[in-house]
């Protein structure tokens, strides 16, 4: 991929979860410690995708993080999943590569919708 480590990329959680670690030093998600990642996208329809398919039944509201691949300290890995490349990081989130969080909005059925921000 040209310039991947210009791209931004992109994790879903739920706010409660991000708002219970801005006081740590870092973001771990249980993610990283389950599978040894945490999950991006770096296409926001992928995002919306995933989101619909895994996640309509947690409820509480859910945010986009927004990350500027470049600034991350743990390490970035694309990898192939259900033939479809994603960018996985290997290592906790540190703030400074966070660009920006936007709501994830959902629909009064749970259905997530990207925010206008990141539509295409």
């Amino acid at each position: 991929m040209a310039d991947v480590d210009a791209r931004v990329i992109y994790h879903m959680t739920p706010q409660a979860v991000w708002d219970a670690q801005r006081s740590q030093p870092v973001f771990t998600p249980a993610s990283l410690a389950a599978e040894g990642f945490i999950h991006c996208t770096a296409e926001p329809e992928k995002l919306q995708q995933v989101a619909n398919r895994f996640y309509r039944d947690i409820p509480g509201p859910f945010i986009i993080v927004c990350i500027a691949a470049a600034r991350l300290d743990a390490e970035l890995r694309w990898e192939l999943v259900d033939g479809h490349t994603f960018p996985h990081i290997f290592g906790p989130l540190n703030w400074e590569a966070v660009e920006r969080i936007l709501p994830f909005p959902r629909q009064a059925d749970n259905w997530f919708v990207l925010p206008e921000e990141l539509k295409v």
